[in-house]
């Protein structure tokens, strides 16, 4: 017998146990967590909606108010709006069945980004069916793997998904730290390839706003280009009410704006605008701008009656009201002893308090043991733990809209007292001062 013989006598290895990629299910350091937060009844998530998202909501049986909404102009509530949603309904129906690249372009859709880039001071806009896929779509489709992108560590999920489908390196910095952006900025500019510094207007978890001068004057000195994610910002600030750029004076040194439909939109969809050869080379290149289908005429409809809305003489009324009621806010819950989110100061002096306004818990337990408290005294927040922001950085974030009025803001101010006696009387006391920067 020979060699070559004796050895195919031989058993066959037995094969490798096979990995079960279900298993992260079921063992994910959250999964007990979760468990004995249910047994408590202390979930705060997928809380359920019985009506429209107004000042106070109909939540689970009872009526509360919603301090935890990005309907920043209150107009998911406007007659206007729902006309608009309806009139597209009933022109075009209930959806497209297919994307914008076939399709689903509807007049509605240009109309839409006509405006859009006029409002923002753009040359052209682009719309997609939501906000996340106009930041992956932008993103995975401008930069490759031999570029650059820094992005501010407090960055939006939908950022930072861009950068990973678009393989390009990716180097964050300290949140609004300028100083670290700089020592950034040295590092990406031995990588070799292109740089886009891509960062929030306003943030939407702290509800600061970035240092968009400083940060455009170090791209102009690194040759670097500039995209702001406007999607807490637009129809909140600046005299038009085009955001964070507007705000600051930075229109013309930004070379990308990013905006989302959900929020003070009133629908659902995002748009970037910018050049026109950036926005034509996204039409025909962005994978999930052509790979899905088109937003729901009634969506589309609804967003360009908002746009309209913020455009008209009304606009500027409603982003002032908000922002008051933000000031309302911020100041009632300071005065109560909780630790608030300071506002922005910028280089004139002025303070900015946008419409996001966090009460900083530390602890993720006691973020969501006080949830609970104002939950069950008819009030409803966000609560915000790790990793959604940094290890014994939880948070409440509290958001309000330009339809709240004062006595609703007092009762849930009301509310934030109650909850605090109550909270320390059973688990100690809470941070305090104003600021967590």
């Amino acid at each position: 017998m020979s060699a070559s013989d004796a050895g195919s006598s031989l058993p066959a290895a037995a094969p490798p146990t096979p990995i079960d990629v279900f298993a992260k299910a079921r063992e994910h350091e959250r999964v007990a967590q979760l468990k004995a937060a249910r047994e408590l009844g202390l979930v705060p998530y997928f809380r359920v909606l019985e009506g429209p998202t107004l000042p106070v909501v109909e939540m689970e049986g009872r009526r509360r108010i919603m301090l935890g909404s990005n309907n920043y102009l209150g107009l998911t509530g406007d007659e206007r709006v729902k006309a608009g949603a309806l009139e597209a309904l009933n022109r075009y129906g209930t959806g497209i069945t297919g994307s914008r690249f076939l399709n689903g372009t509807l007049d509605l859709h240009l109309e839409l980004e006509r405006e859009l880039a006029e409002w923002l001071g753009a040359e052209a806009a682009l719309v997609f069916t939501t906000g996340h896929q106009a930041n992956v779509g932008t993103l995975g489709t401008i930069l490759g793997p031999s570029d650059t992108v820094i992005a501010d560590s407090g960055d939006h999920a939908s950022i930072l998904d861009g950068v990973i489908l678009s393989r390009a390196k990716l180097r964050a910095f300290r949140h609004n730290r300028i100083d670290r952006l700089e020592r950034t900025l040295e590092k990406a500019a031995q990588d070799g390839g292109g740089i886009l510094i891509v960062v929030d207007g306003v943030f939407s978890t702290e509800g600061d706003v970035s240092p968009l001068p400083e940060i455009c004057d170090l791209a102009a000195r690194f040759g670097a280009r500039v995209m702001v994610d406007e999607a807490h910002a637009l129809g909140v600030l600046g005299t038009r009410g085009a955001g964070s750029c507007e705000l600051l004076g930075v229109e013309d040194r930004v070379d990308l704006r990013m905006a989302t439909f959900s929020k003070s939109l009133a629908s659902c969809g995002g748009v970037i605008a910018g050049p026109s050869e950036v926005i034509e080379f996204l039409r025909i290149q962005a994978r999930p701008f052509i790979f899905t289908a088109s937003a729901v005429p009634a969506a589309v409809g609804a967003a360009l009656t908002a746009v309209r809305i913020c455009r008209s003489e009304e606009g500027p009324r409603l982003f002032a009201r908000v922002l008051d009621n933000a000031r309302y806010l911020h100041r009632g819950l300071s005065e109560l002893g909780f630790k608030v989110v300071e506002p922005t100061r910028l280089a004139d002096g002025t303070e900015v308090v946008t419409p996001v306004v966090p009460v900083v818990v530390g602890d993720d337990w006691k973020a969501v043991f006080l949830w609970k408290l104002l939950y069950d005294a008819g009030v409803y927040v966000n609560v915000m733990i790790h990793p959604a922001v940094p290890p014994a950085g939880a948070l409440l974030r509290t958001s309000v809209m330009a339809t709240h009025d004062a006595s609703t803001l007092d009762r849930a101010l009301e509310a934030f007292a109650g909850a605090k006696r109550s909270f320390e009387a059973e688990h100690g006391a809470l941070p305090e001062g104003a600021s967590a920067a």
